[in-house]
């Protein structure tokens, strides 16, 4: 795969500049906001913490401010703020409104998504009235076949999940859950009718991904970000490296 990031091809359509960005952009990310043209006094990250609050930004504010505040969604509906989560293992979701231009990037890290972060950033973007037209992109995350846990953490994302038990793989020594499987449903389940999984595993990958799990207090982290628009919009296809979409 070459070029800097994975792109969703139902938010390309849609007309949302954004990327799941491959370990190879630097820390201070300069890269990725060229890739989506946008000042990096307008890309906002807040301080993670892996629960579910959501945080709405504007233009106007401070990026250092915002980052301190502790939420693992951000918001933003003012066409050219850029929204972005840092992830090492959990799963990046983009979420994008095709009629308002508003978008949310969300942390759902297990613990976030047993606290269902998903649902308060579709909650925070309209929740049920606008729900169906959301496009949702799933990235890179730790897949089943590495993201092995405990029977407790098991049974808490099984019991998170619509899907239920089915979301854990029981056929090893110990429980292996289908993250993306779950994140997934607790989508679907709040009404969201388009949601693409932008495919990679970070543990399996050391190539393209950074991986909390595989490299520890090493690890660096990926960035998953994505940009406003105003009502409308045209297709956009500026972040080179193509979709991987399951």
């Amino acid at each position: 795969m070459t070029g800097v990031a994975l792109v969703s091809e139902s938010l390309e359509r849609a007309g949302f500049r954004h990327g799941f960005f491959l370990r190879e952009v630097v820390p201070d990310w300069d890269e990725a906001c060229r890739s989506l043209d946008v000042a990096r006094a307008r890309l906002f990250l807040a301080s993670q913490v892996h629960g579910r609050a959501v945080v709405s930004v504007s233009a106007s504010d401070d990026p250092t401010e915002v980052r301190r505040r502790e939420a693992d969604a951000v918001l933003a509906s003012e066409a050219g703020v850029a929204c972005a989560t840092r992830v090492a293992d959990c799963a990046p979701v983009l979420l994008a409104d095709p009629e308002s231009g508003a978008v949310a990037a969300v942390h759902s890290g297990w613990r976030g998504t047993v606290q269902g972060v998903v649902a308060a950033a579709v909650e925070a973007l309209g929740g049920a009235a606008v729900a169906p037209r959301l496009v949702a992109a799933v990235g890179p995350l730790i897949e089943v076949c590495c993201f092995e846990v405990g029977p407790e953490v098991a049974a808490e994302l099984a019991a998170s999940s619509p899907l239920g038990d089915v979301v854990v793989d029981r056929s090893r020594s110990r429980p292996h859950i289908d993250l993306r499987r779950v994140v997934g449903a607790q989508l679907r389940a709040l009404g969201v009718e388009m949601v693409e999984e932008v495919r990679g595993c970070t543990r399996c990958d050391a190539a393209r991904f950074h991986s909390f799990r595989r490299d520890g207090a090493a690890s660096g982290r990926l960035l998953a970000a994505i940009v406003a628009r105003g009502p409308g919009g045209a297709r956009f296809s500026g972040v080179t490296g193509g979709p991987v979409v399951g």
